[in-house]
């Protein structure tokens, strides 16, 4: 018989197991693995309060210098990160085997990116922001000015400390708590392609401001104007890969997340920029800590029944029905939503039904099978702002009636049973007629 002793040694043993057990199964959607890639190690304290808050959310950051020659993002054949951050704007080129290149595969292969710029921005930094579907100014002495929308602190007297409040309207991206302070920016502008459906403006200049150099007066009207500016842009590719990209590095420093803003025009201070809301929640959401969809216990099955069949018969009554969770950051979460549907699909669909949620994260629905057979699909495309995308299928074939699986009598058939009988009456009778009359 077991004593107390020997039940709390096992419990001991155990508990590291079970934790073990917990921890896999609350696994986030992505990595921990950052790597920070900067072009003078005084960024790292002049932006320490932005990594901390990395750091506390449980990021393991790797601080390298841009040139280093060491540098590596993958190791026989195994990437070293789940992300990168880039806050190099002046760097020519990188060091090691990593060039704009590397960066864009490492994009390709579903990982994460933040891109800050600013005036000083290389080449480089501009061809991978192209390449994710920003198009910097390509006059490389041109800032953002705003005569209406500058921050009063502005002791420079040029107006490029912008302070920023046309946010876009997402909770998913920039979180459920609005935020109430202009966000400060000092930096270069970007233009985002309207039909580029990819790519979101997160902060968006006013319709006042314009690129320009500062320190010459307008030979010709600038190429970047109005609400086309774009300060702050992210997108998200097909294979759910996110990247933000920032005219503005000071934008992530200490001095610009601790500072107070007053907008010119406006009698109300604020004691401290929206900056530290803002990076904080739009990194939440490039590093798939907010937004990030998965679909579990895919069934379908014939109307009271509960095994899945290889095949399906037209008409059938069949049900169908997908689990579907969203990552808060600590663990999964019912995603509700009222717009995901399902097709059923053969060269086009032939049934499109919007399924029903117990608000628990299962999604169902139910249809009879058209009378069509073939090779159909089950397939669900869920596309939502600010949500990875959802895209999965399930292949199943559908076959007519076997010969004995007709009804013994059809009733549309019913005319030309008339007629057959009709036919056959008809012609006993011109027989008798013909045989015996006289």
């Amino acid at each position: 018989m077991a004593t107390p002793r020997h039940l709390l040694l096992l419990a001991l043993a155990l508990a590291p197991l079970l934790a073990l057990a917990a921890a896999d199964a609350e696994e986030g959607p992505r990595g921990r693995r950052l790597l920070v890639l900067l072009d003078d190690l005084a960024v790292r304290s002049s932006h320490s309060a932005f990594f901390g808050s990395l750091q506390a959310r449980g990021f393991d950051l790797d601080f390298r210098l841009a040139d280093d020659p060491k540098l590596s993002l993958h190791r026989y054949g195994q990437y070293l990160y789940d992300g990168l951050v880039l806050f190099a704007p002046s760097t020519p080129r990188f060091g090691g085997s990593v060039d704009q290149n590397a960066v864009l595969e490492f994009i390709d292969a579903g990982h994460d990116m933040i891109l800050a710029a600013d005036s000083s921005a290389s080449d480089l930094i501009r061809g991978i922001a192209t390449e994710c579907g920003v198009d910097f100014d390509e006059d490389s002495e041109a800032m953002v000015i705003d005569h209406i929308n500058y921050a009063v602190t502005d002791v420079d007297g040029d107006h490029t400390l912008i302070a920023g409040d046309d946010l876009i309207q997402s909770d998913v991206i920039l979180g459920s708590k609005k935020i109430e302070a202009p966000v400060l920016f000092r930096g270069i502008g970007h233009a985002v392609n309207p039909s580029n459906n990819l790519v979101l403006k997160v902060l968006s200049a006013s319709p006042s401001a314009y690129s320009a150099n500062p320190k010459t007066k307008l030979a010709s009207p600038p190429s970047l104007t109005g609400s086309a500016i774009s300060l702050v842009s992210v997108m998200q590719a097909r294979n759910n890969a996110r990247v933000l990209v920032s005219g503005s590095l000071d934008m992530f420093s200490n001095r610009f997340l601790k500072s107070g803003v007053q907008k010119a025009g406006s009698k109300k201070s604020h004691e401290k920029a929206g900056n530290e809301q803002f990076v904080t929640e739009t990194s939440k959401w490039v590093f798939h800590e907010r937004g990030h969809l998965k679909a579990v216990n895919v069934k379908h099955h014939k109307v009271g029944e509960t095994n899945e069949p290889g095949m399906y018969r037209i008409n059938d009554d069949l049900e169908y029905s997908v689990e579907i969770y969203e990552w808060s950051g600590t663990s999964w979460k019912p995603y509700v939503a009222d717009d995901v549907q399902l097709q059923f699909f053969m060269m086009s669909p032939y049934v499109l039904k919007t399924m029903s949620t117990d608000k628990k994260g299962l999604y169902s629905t139910s249809f009879k099978v058209p009378d069509v057979y073939g090779v159909f699909q089950f397939k669900v495309e869920y596309q939502r702002l600010g949500y990875t995308g959802l895209s999965f299928t399930k292949q199943i074939p559908v076959r007519p009636y076997r010969h004995n699986e007709y009804e013994r009598f059809i009733t549309s058939a019913f005319p030309y049973y008339t007629a057959s009988f009709s036919t056959m009456g008809a012609f006993f009778i011109f027989s008798f007629v013909y045989l015996y009359h006289k």
